[in-house]
C-alpha cells in the first residue's frame, strides 16, 4: 500500500504560476479530498500524483519512490465517464485487464464480480448510451477497480450528475472505500461533498493554489449534512473560500 506525499510543490505552466508550496500527505488506506475553487490548480496536484504532470519545484512521491510516469496501481476517474460508445459493459470494465493479457475466463469473472459491487450486475451486455448518468460513472469506476489498484484519484467524479444521483453515488463510493481500504483522494469544488466523504480535508486558495488548512475529520459515518459539527466545518471551509455570508 502507498502513503502519497506532495513535498513543497510548486507549478508554473509558462509565466502562469499555478500551485505555490503545497504540502499534502495521504496515508494509506486515507480517504482525502481537496477542495478548492474552480482554477486554483486541485486537479493539476491530482495530475501530477498520477504522473501525467510533474512539478516545476519540489517533489511527489509514493511510498518514497519519485513519481515520474503513470503506474496501474494509481488509477485516475474523470467527471466524464471516458467509455468507450463502441464497446459494452463488460469490454468497457474489462479493457486494462484485456491489455494486460488476462485469459477471457478470468476476465468475465473479475468483471462480473466488480459490477455486482457497483450495483451493475445484469448489465454487461448494455452500450454507454443505455446507461444513465450514474451508471455510466459506475461503470468508470469499475474499470478503475477490477485492476485492483491500491490508490484511486477522482477528479469531481459526480461534478455532472444531478443531486439525487450525486448522494447516491457518494454513499456507493463510501461503501467501496470501507469494503477495499484502498488509499482515495477525491478533487471536489462542492464543500458538503468533502466534508461527508473525507477523514482529510485540504482546503486550497486561488490561483496560484496554496494549502491554506489542511482539516482532519472525526465525525462518526455516515455523516448527518445538517448536524451541527457539519454546518461548523462547513462555515469553516467556506470562510476560507471567502463564501460566508454570501
Amino acid at each position: 500500500m502507498q502513503t502519497i506525499h506532495v513535498d513543497n510543490v510548486s507549478k508554473s505552466f509558462g509565466s502562469l504560476n499555478v500551485l505555490e508550496q503545497v504540502d499534502i500527505t495521504i496515508r494509506q488506506g486515507e480517504f482525502a479530498a481537496i477542495v478548492g475553487p474552480s482554477g486554483c490548480g486541485k486537479s493539476t496536484v491530482l495530475r501530477m500524483i498520477a504522473g501525467l504532470e510533474h512539478p516545476s519545484d519540489g517533489k511527489v512521491t509514493a511510498s518514497e519512490q519519485s513519481i515520474v510516469e503513470p503506474d496501474p496501481s494509481r488509477m485516475l476517474i474523470f467527471q466524464e465517464h471516458a467509455l468507450y460508445p463502441w464497446r459494452t459493459v463488460e469490454f468497457n470494465v474489462g479493457f486494462g485487464l484485456e491489455l494486460a493479457g488476462i485469459s477471457k475466463k478470468e476476465r468475465k469473472s473479475r468483471v462480473d464480480a466488480i459490477l455486482e459491487k457497483v450495483g451493475l450486475g445484469g448489465f454487461q451486455k448494455y452500450y454507454p448510451h443505455q446507461l444513465s448518468g450514474g451508471m455510466r460513472q459506475r461503470a468508470s469506476i469499475a474499470r478503475a477497480l477490477v485492476t485492483n489498484p491500491e490508490v484511486l484519484l477522482l477528479d469531481e467524479p459526480f461534478g455532472a450528475l444531478d443531486a439525487i444521483t450525486k448522494i447516491s453515488m457518494q454513499n456507493e463510493l463510501l461503501t467501496l472505500w470501507e469494503g477495499t481500504g484502498k488509499t482515495v483522494l477525491l478533487i471536489t469544488h462542492d464543500i458538503d461533498e468533502a466534508i461527508y466523504l473525507a477523514d482529510t480535508i485540504y482546503v486550497m486558495s486561488p490561483r496560484p493554489g496554496r494549502i491554506v488548512e489542511s482539516i482532519s475529520t472525526d465525525m462518526p459515518r455516515p455523516r448527518n449534512r445538517n448536524g451541527a459539527e457539519f454546518v461548523a466545518l462547513r462555515e469553516r471551509i467556506m470562510k476560507h473560500l471567502d463564501l460566508s455570508n454570501h
